[in-house]
């Protein structure tokens, strides 16, 4: 099938209390990694695609290893814009053939998010594309983003509520306490926050941060209204220990079918994880 918008399956997520993994992808293997992962687990999808990803593979590459990837499956497979940072950019994903974006503009003061996102969502709802937006500001680093754990701000439940009301986007990405990258602590999650917002709107939280979050933790925060969590981090150190431990091994391979291949079965075995936590296996 046709790559699909996130209004596909995030309405029914929110409603029958599961959550869609947005996988982060990084180069073929992911792809093939993440799909796999998928079809065993029979759950929808979101590719993810950061803008350092998307400079690394190329526009047009991660469009069209997406498609080839929903059309083989037959899963509703959603090839989304991770941290779109302008208007300029969401626009060029979506007219290369995204099929959702996020426009972050959280760094941003309140009014002028409301305006910038406003108009991204105008401009994507027009052509079926679904939006996420993100109020309050979420630390650590992946990619481009580089938050200091004193500079992230909690998302106001008020003003998040407000946001919704004004933007109508299809997935509120509020700053509760989890954070980019991996954890060096349990994270302080406010399950209050994403309560209060979740019970306010009709469309889910999204959960950024989602490596190395502990399993009860996600369990909680899927019961209370998130409906989208981004993983990425914890696919990266699960293939980078598998290629470390063969390259150890084996200091004279040099065929990177012979790493890449293991590592890649690796990731897939951390996203059918995820997809059971979640809640997702089986909806598709």
């Amino acid at each position: 099938m046709p790559l699909v918008s996130m209004n596909h399956f995030l309405p029914q997520a929110k409603k029958e209390g599961f959550a869609v993994g947005q996988f982060n992808v990084n180069n073929l293997e992911y792809f093939q990694a993440i799909t796999e992962a998928a079809k065993e687990e029979r759950s929808p999808l979101i590719f993810g695609a950061s803008e350092g990803a998307i400079r690394y593979v190329g526009l047009n590459n991660i469009v069209a290893l997406a498609k080839v990837a929903a059309e083989e499956s037959g899963l509703p497979i959603a090839l989304h814009l991770d941290h779109g940072s302008s208007f300029e950019m969401v626009m060029k994903c979506i007219r290369a053939g995204f099929s959702s974006v996020m426009f972050d503009g959280s760094h941003y003061p309140f009014e002028e998010n409301i305006r910038l996102t406003k108009k991204v969502v105008e401009a994507a709802h027009a052509v079926g594309v679904s939006v996420e937006g993100e109020l309050g500001t979420i630390g650590g680093v992946e990619d481009d983003l580089d938050v200091a754990e004193e500079d992230a701000t909690l998302a106001n439940p008020e003003q998040a509520i407000r946001f919704w009301e004004e933007t109508r986007v299809d997935a509120m990405a509020i700053a509760v306490g989890t954070a980019h990258g991996m954890y060096k602590g349990e994270p302080k999650i406010r399950y209050d926050i994403i309560e209060k917002v979740a019970s306010n709107i009709d469309a889910p939280i999204v959960l950024h941060g989602g490596s190395g979050v502990p399993d009860e933790s996600i369990k909680k925060a899927v019961s209370l209204g998130v409906g989208k969590i981004n993983v990425n981090t914890e696919n990266q150190v699960a293939q980078v220990q598998v290629i470390r431990e063969l390259l150890d091994k084996n200091p004279d391979m040099i065929d990177p079918r012979k790493y890449l291949g293991p590592s890649r079965e690796a990731i897939k075995e951390v996203v059918k994880g995820k997809m059971r936590l979640f809640g997702s296996s089986g909806k598709a």
